[in-house]
């Protein structure tokens, strides 16, 4: 009766979790039910054009709504094509900007695309102020006692022909009645950065007071997924410190987040793509604002300068706007930008983490497809665990061969629970055997499992990535599903029954490797293991491509390390048969009493 009740409990608590399952993974791990433009957004201090009810964020970010997304596409085409802008051309950002107000309002991103598919397009970072993506950057002043300083409506003035280019720098000015001459330089490098040069220079007769700043204001109308594990939102850098404590939601209550110490960053991130301002070589006030209607803005603000009459200053400011390439982040960190490879949000672990995923890139660049680089890391670390692997089976051998004076002990002290478990463990220690060694091979699985998710749900570089067939995107579920016959048929099943062809793989293979374990003498335990595979099938369906790659893989070369260990040990095998026969009987037994 105990036994039955155990199976009931098991069989009721994974249909719990099974169909309270669709529900989690649509809270934690959305995904766009249709492709729509994958734009970052921005904009300025009011709220977009159109208010729509956005769903929750997905994992890539980007407008929701279908109506924002052919708002977006409208309104870009207007803002673009008025004029009075200068090209901006580089390896790595295209795009313009905007000569009223000096604002670096358009920007994509030439190496990533928007989606899997080739045409596309890039992905677009910055969108001009009221699109309903709306991203934008500026520099400007704050003029102190009268001062009349450049606002979000003056018209700046180019060269003739200008352009922004990594080997073209462009130098917009203005010249206020009263004689205080101000210049804007930017230049742009073959990656993400934009450097902005801000020049005052006091040609009036008497003193002037002007306060630097800039800022990067956006929606968050496109943020992506923000989860325990993967933050995105407010983003900086303090004392040396990157913090992800901040979210949106934060800073709408607080209205205006101050950064803790001296401000080294600041900015707003997604998954995959950032936006941040760096102070250089100059002390600036870094706050989070929210202005309302979903809009929120990251400001630095420099102390105020006194400038005498034909006296000139000038502060830089540099500008992030692109993706979290690991080598882009960690190089710009090398060149004095305190722990930019930090932003990408490794967690606690990331001493391990950051190890694998430079295995994985360099298979990658070896063998040129991610997937062949998985399965590739895959064997490398199985082949690396092989001895603990190896000596854990011959402690379970050697675990088996002590059974029955186990048993003979058990018996013996069946009343004094203390003195059976000292003598279980002199026994232990007399035939040397470690009853937890079996259990190591799968501890040590752990860190690699986690570091490789971890990797597939933030490194851009898998992004897109694609393996053999259908599976086009390596960080994305499975999308082929075998209730809609693999897209065949017109409708997508609910999170709980997308069952793709790698989450079936991984339910199988898992399957054989626990028939090769031995069998479990509690009946209520041997159903458990043999309902495992299959509800781990349905669980690690809407995860990451990836990973289920490498989940097979490794049952795989398990079952095969298996069955070697098995020829190494046939007393292990011989044990394992004979205690088959054994429950076969005693449950023969059962049934006939």
């Amino acid at each position: 009766m105990e036994k039955q009740r155990n199976i009931i409990l098991a069989v009721l608590l994974t249909a719990l979790v099974l169909f309270g399952w669709e529900a989690g993974v649509g809270y934690f791990y959305p995904q766009a039910k249709t492709p729509v433009q994958n734009v970052a957004a921005g904009g300025p201090d009011q709220a977009p054009s159109t208010q729509a009810t956005p769903g929750k964020p997905t994992r890539e970010g980007g407008l929701r709504d279908a109506a924002d997304v052919a708002l977006e596409q409208q309104d870009l085409k207007t803002a673009l094509a008025g004029g009075g802008r200068v090209p901006v051309a580089a390896p790595g950002l295209s795009g313009s900007i905007n000569l009223t107000g000096a604002i670096v309002d358009d920007l994509v991103l030439n190496r990533h695309r928007e989606t899997v598919e080739k045409n596309s397009g890039p992905v677009r970072i910055f969108s001009p102020a009221g699109t309903p993506a709306q991203q934008f950057a500026q520099v400007g002043w704050v003029g102190e006692g009268g001062v009349a300083a450049p606002g979000a409506q003056t018209v700046w003035t180019a060269p003739a022909g200008a352009k922004l280019t990594p080997s073209t720098p462009l130098t917009l000015t203005w010249t206020n009645p009263t004689g205080q001459r101000f210049a804007i330089t930017y230049s742009i490098d073959k990656d993400y950065m934009i450097t902005a040069v801000q020049t005052v220079e006091n040609g009036g007769g008497a003193p002037v007071t002007v306060k630097p700043f800039a800022l990067v204001n956006r929606t968050d109308r496109t943020a992506s997924l923000d989860t325990w594990n993967v933050h995105s939102g407010p983003i900086g850098a303090f004392d040396g410190s990157v913090t992800f404590s901040n979210n949106y939601k934060d800073v709408v209550e607080a209205k205006t987040v101050a950064g803790a110490g001296r401000t080294d960053w600041i900015g707003f991130t997604d998954i995959y793509w950032m936006s941040t301002l760096i102070p250089v070589n100059a002390k600036a006030q870094g706050t989070f604002r929210a202005l309302g209607n979903d809009i929120f803005r990251a400001d630095l603000v420099y102390d105020q300068q006194v400038l005498q009459p034909r006296q000139r200053v000038s502060v830089t400011t540099k500008l992030f706007a692109g993706a979290k390439e690991h080598n882009v982040l960690d190089a710009y960190e090398k060149q004095g930008i305190a722990n930019f490879g930090l932003s990408i949000d490794w967690g606690w672990f990331r001493w391990f983490e950051k190890p694998i995923f430079w295995l994985l890139t360099s298979l990658f660049k070896l063998v040129g497809n991610f997937g062949v680089a998985i399965i590739l890391l895959t064997a490398i670390v199985r082949g690396i665990m092989f001895p603990v692997a190896q000596r854990g089976f011959a402690s379970m051998a050697a675990m088996r061969a002590i059974q029955p004076k186990m048993k003979a002990l058990q018996e013996r002290y069946k009343d004094d629970k203390q003195k059976q478990q000292q003598e279980i463990m002199a026994l232990y220690k007399k035939e040397g055997v470690n009853p937890m060694a079996g259990c190591l091979p799968m501890f040590l699985q752990i860190p690699v499992f986690f570091a490789l998710y971890k990797t597939l749900m933030l490194a851009i570089e898998m992004r897109h990535q694609p393996f053999v067939a259908w599976i086009k995107d390596l960080s994305a579920p499975d999308p082929l599903h075998i209730l809609n016959l693999f897209g065949l048929l017109p409708f997508n099943p609910p999170a709980f029954l997308a069952i793709g062809v790698l989450a079936l793989l991984l339910g199988f293979t898992m399957f054989l490797q626990f028939k090769l374990n031995p069998a479990q003498m509690d009946q209520a335990q041997q159903q458990v293991f043999m309902i495992m595979p299959w509800f781990m099938m349905f669980v690690m369906a809407p995860f990451a491509s990836g990973l289920l790659v490498y989940w097979i893989t490794s049952n795989l070369l398990t079952i095969a390390q298996q069955k070697y260990l098995y020829s190494r040990h046939p007393q292990l095998k011989a044990q394992q048969e004979k205690d088959a026969a054994d429950k076969a009987r005693a449950n023969e037994r059962d049934a006939k009493a």
